[in-house]
């Protein structure tokens, strides 16, 4: 790989890293990169996944301080999502990619108009009797993980594993439906960021034995997003919530369209 190649997979890192941590679309700058860089797509789907592991410890070193107090959630989340990361892996590696491929734009169509709408359908949650709601314990939020919102880290963890663009639009989705009112948008960014991060690294282990991993375009691309997405919790710190949360959504979209587009 020449330096041209190499420099482009930088600055695709930097750029996913930043998105990934922001509005979890890394795959949306890493994944052309890789094809531009020349690499066939299934190469590229698999090494992207294994360079973004860096997204996931620079998110977790920008974070620390939206993600203090919540280790029994993340525990929880990342196991779950590890679990659907697996299964995801092993989709990809066995099995046909066109009828999964197919439903991708819609699934991420659906995050971004939840992630939209979400605020209404809190405040629809919240009008429930009280004994068919999760409550929210402080800060660490350790209510119990249900069993409808297991299934729904399941499945983003699957698609994580399997495919992976805009996965955090999906995580994200669910999580702020399922976190307390008061919860500030970067905390439910930065939880949306490690419970990905578990599906992300159990499928790369799983890419690294079998799969045809391109390792130096793996590392150019983790290098670029290890430190875009160290600042890219920073950036979230600082902006006003609802025009963030609206960005978010409306670029979900816009991929959905591009990916749909594509299929056509």
């Amino acid at each position: 790989m020449g330096i041209g190649s190499s420099a482009l997979l930088v600055s695709a890192g930097v750029a996913s890293g930043l998105a990934g941590s922001i509005a979890g679309l890394a795959s949306l700058f890493s994944y052309p990169a890789l094809l531009a860089a020349g690499l066939p797509p299934v190469a590229a789907n698999v090494t992207n996944t294994v360079a973004l592991f860096s997204n996931t410890v620079g998110t977790a070193a920008g974070s620390r301080t939206e993600l203090r107090g919540q280790r029994a959630r993340l525990l929880r989340l990342a196991a779950v999502a590890a679990l659907g990361g697996a299964v995801g892996a092993a989709l990809l590696l066995g099995t046909p990619s066109s009828a999964f491929e197919a439903v991708v734009p819609w699934l991420i169509a659906l995050g971004s108009v939840l992630i939209l709408v979400r605020d209404p359908l809190r405040r629809l949650v919240a009008s429930r009797p009280r004994r068919d709601r999760t409550a929210a314990a402080g800060p660490g939020h350790t209510a119990r993980l249900t069993l409808p919102m297991a299934c729904a880290v399941l499945l983003v963890g699957l698609y994580g594993g399997y495919f992976g663009a805009a996965s955090g639009v999906l995580m994200l989705a669910v999580l702020s439906l399922s976190a307390s009112a008061g919860e500030p948008l970067p905390v439910t960014n930065a939880v949306k960021n490690i419970a990905t991060g578990a599906a992300n690294v159990t499928a790369a282990v799983a890419y690294v034995l079998v799969a045809p991993v391109h390792w130096g375009a793996a590392v150019a691309l983790g290098l670029g997003a290890f430190a875009g997405s160290w600042v890219g919790p920073l950036i979230v710190r600082r902006l006003p919530e609802t025009p963030l949360r609206i960005a978010i959504a409306l670029a979900g979209l816009g991929l959905a369209v591009s990916l749909w587009h594509q299929g056509t």
